[in-house]
């Protein structure tokens, strides 16, 4: 099973894609696809609720990963 070992940011500082233990870089989107069906192993993720709806989202913040 695949870990995330490194992130890459964007100018506000939110994660927009991860590289992984297999040395794939993948979107947030799919990191998030992927950790829900458990292809991903570390990942934790939890409800977020909108005024739209809810919806999941990746609740670490990888603060201590460095950046592709």
């Amino acid at each position: 099973m695949e870990t995330i070992i490194a992130v890459e940011r964007n100018y506000l500082g939110e994660i927009i894609s991860f590289k992984t233990s297999n040395e794939r870089i993948i979107s947030y989107r799919k990191a998030l696809l992927e950790a829900e069906e458990g292809l991903l192993d570390g990942v934790r993720l939890c409800e977020a609720s909108y005024e739209d709806g809810q919806a999941l989202i990746i609740e670490d913040t990888f603060a201590e990963y460095p950046l592709i």
